[in-house]
C-alpha cells in the first residue's frame, strides 16, 4: 500500500533535505518532481495540480526558505495539505436515534461488497456492537451463499429469503428480526452490477428510500485507480453517498484513488481494505495515512492491531519466563503466530518510523514473510522436548529438524544462535544492565 509513492516522496524529499539552503528555483523543481510522483501513483490531473499549487503558495514564503530546516519545513507543509486533501476526522458509522442503524453498502459487481459487509460486522463486534448482516443482492445467487458462509464462520448473525423475494421486503423482514434481537447495526448488502446503469440507479433509490439507512457505503476496488473515483461521482450523484471503503488497498502500490476521491467527490473515505482476512479492514484516520504515504511510519495503528491480538495470560506468561530465564522455543512459535495474525509482515514494517528509508538502503537485509514462514517451518520439525530444551539439540537432531523443514542445517544452526543471543539479551534486562554493553558500562 503506497509502496511505490512513498519510494518516489522520499527520494525526491532526500535531495532537498540534505542542503542548508533553499531557493525558490529549488522549490519548483522539488514540486516538478512531486507533480510527476503524483501522476505516476495514478493521482486525478486537477487533485495534483491543485495540491502542488497549495504546497508551493506556503514553501517559498520567507520563513520557509530562510529558516535553519528549510527542507524539513517543506516536508512539514506537504504533510499538511495531504491532509486537506484527504479529509479531517476518523472515518465514524452515523448512528440512527433509534436503533438498530442501518448502513446500505453499494458497488459495482466485483469491488468486494459481500466481504467487506463481513469484514465491517466483524469490527463493529471487536468495539462491543453486535449487527445483523442482511443478503439483499437477489441477482447474484453466490452472493448471499456468501455471506451465508462468512456467517457461520465468523458466528456473525445473517438474514437472507429466496432470490425470489423482493430486495426492500428482505430487508424490511431482516430489521424486524434486528430489533427482535436487539442488535444495534444492520449492514445491508445490495446488488452490483458490471458497469453502471440507469437500472441499477434506479433500485438503489428505491431501496434507499424504503430503508431510509443512516449511512449509504460506496465499496470501490482501490485498484482501478480513476475508475473508482468516476465510479464514486456517479454513485453519488444518484444516491447520495455519506461515505466511501477503498477496498483492496493491499493491492494497489501507487494509491492515487485514496487521494483522489475525496477531493473529486467531496465524500469522505471512512474504512481501509488492507487484505483477504476478515479484520483487514482499518478505520481511515487522515492524519495516520498521510504520516505512512510520507513514510513516516503508523505507531497507533501499530499499537491497535497488537493490542487486538495479543492474549492477556499468554503475555504474562511471557513476561513471567523473561523474567525467570526460562524462554524457549514453544514461546518464539506462538510469538510468530501472534506477529502472523496482526497482518502482512511487509505491511507492519511499513508501519515503523523510518522503515521506507531503511528499505531503500538495505532491502536485501530487511526481514522477508517467507524469512518467518521458514523459522517456523524449522521449530515445527522439532519435537517437543526440543523446542522446550533446545540445549539437547546435537548435529544429529540438527540435520534430521532441516531435512523435516526442507532448510539447511546451517539456517538451523543460525535460528538456534538468534534464540541464544534472544535469551542473552532477555537474561541481560532482567538483571537490570544493558545487554551487549562495553565493560563498565551500564553498572553502578
Amino acid at each position: 500500500m503506497f509502496e511505490s509513492l512513498t519510494e518516489k516522496l522520499n527520494g525526491v524529499f532526500q535531495k532537498i533535505t540534505g542542503r542548508g539552503r533553499l531557493t525558490e528555483r529549488d522549490v519548483d523543481e522539488a514540486l516538478r518532481q512531486v507533480r510527476m510522483v503524483l501522476l505516476e501513483a495514478d493521482v486525478n490531473l486537477r487533485v495534483a495540480r491543485d495540491f502542488v499549487a497549495a504546497v508551493r503558495e506556503r514553501a517559498v514564503g520567507k520563513d520557509v526558505l530562510e529558516s535553519l530546516t528549510p527542507g524539513q519545513q517543506v516536508i512539514k507543509i506537504v504533510h499538511d495539505e495531504l491532509l486537506n486533501l484527504l479529509g479531517a476526522g476518523e472515518g465514524r458509522l452515523t448512528a440512527a436515534a433509534t436503533p438498530p442503524s442501518v448502513v446500505m453498502l453499494v458497488g459495482l459487481q466485483g469491488s468486494g461488497k459481500t466481504t467487506t459487509a463481513a469484514k465491517l460486522a466483524l469490527l463493529l463486534r471487536r468495539s462491543g456492537q453486535r449487527a445483523l448482516l442482511i443478503a439483499a443482492d437477489v441477482y447474484r445467487p453466490a452472493a448471499i451463499d456468501q455471506l451465508v458462509v462468512l456467517g457461520r464462520q465468523l458466528d456473525l448473525p445473517v438474514h437472507s429469503e429466496a432470490t425470489t423475494v423482493p430486495p426492500a421486503t428482505i430487508v424490511a423482514n431482516g430489521l424486524r428480526r434486528a430489533r427482535e434481537l436487539g442488535l444495534a447495526w444492520v449492514i445491508v448488502d445490495t446488488a452490483g452490477r458490471l458497469h453502471i446503469d440507469d437500472e441499477m440507479m434506479a433500485e438503489l433509490k428505491a431501496l434507499k428510500a424504503a430503508v431510509n439507512p443512516s449511512d449509504v457505503l460506496l465499496v470501490v476496488d482501490a485498484m482501478t485507480g480513476q475508475d473508482a473515483v468516476r465510479a464514486a461521482e456517479a454513485f453519488h450523484e444518484a444516491v447520495g453517498l455519506t461515505g466511501l471503503v477503498l477496498a483492496k488497498m493491499d493491492g494497489d502500490a501507487r494509491g492515487g484513488a485514496a487521494l483522489s476521491v475525496r477531493a473529486v467527490t467531496g465524500v469522505p473515505v471512512k474504512f481501509l481494505g488492507t487484505g483477504e482476512k476478515p479484520d483487514a479492514l482499518e478505520t481511515f484516520y487522515p492524519d495516520r495515512l498521510a504520516s505512512r504515504i510520507l513514510g513516516m511510519g503508523d505507531v497507533l495503528t501499530l499499537i491497535e492491531k497488537a493490542q487486538q491480538q495479543v492474549d492477556v495470560k499468554q503475555a504474562q506468561e511471557l513476561e513471567r519466563k523473561l523474567r525467570t530465564d526460562s524462554l524457549d522455543l514453544n514461546d518464539v512459535l506462538n510469538q510468530f503466530r501472534q506477529l502472523r495474525q496482526m497482518g502482512p509482515l511487509q505491511q507492519l514494517l511499513e508501519m515503523i518510523p523510518g522503515f521506507s528509508a531503511l528499505k531503500q538502503k538495505q532491502s536485501a537485509a530487511l526481514p522477508q514473510e517467507r524469512d518467518m514462514k521458514r523459522m517456523e517451518a524449522i521449530i515445527l520439525s522439532m519435537t517437543p522436548a526440543e523446542r522446550a530444551t533446545p540445549d539437547i539439540l546435537d548435529s544429529g537432531r540438527r540435520r534430521r529438524i532441516a531435512k523435516g523443514s526442507g532448510v539447511s542445517v546451517q539456517e538451523v544452526n543460525q535460528l538456534l544462535n538468534q534464540f541464544r543471543e534472544m535469551r542473552k539479551m532477555m537474561r541481560g534486562l532482567a538483571q537490570g544492565r544493558a545487554p551487549f554493553a562495553m565493560p563498565g558500562l551500564g553498572r553502578r
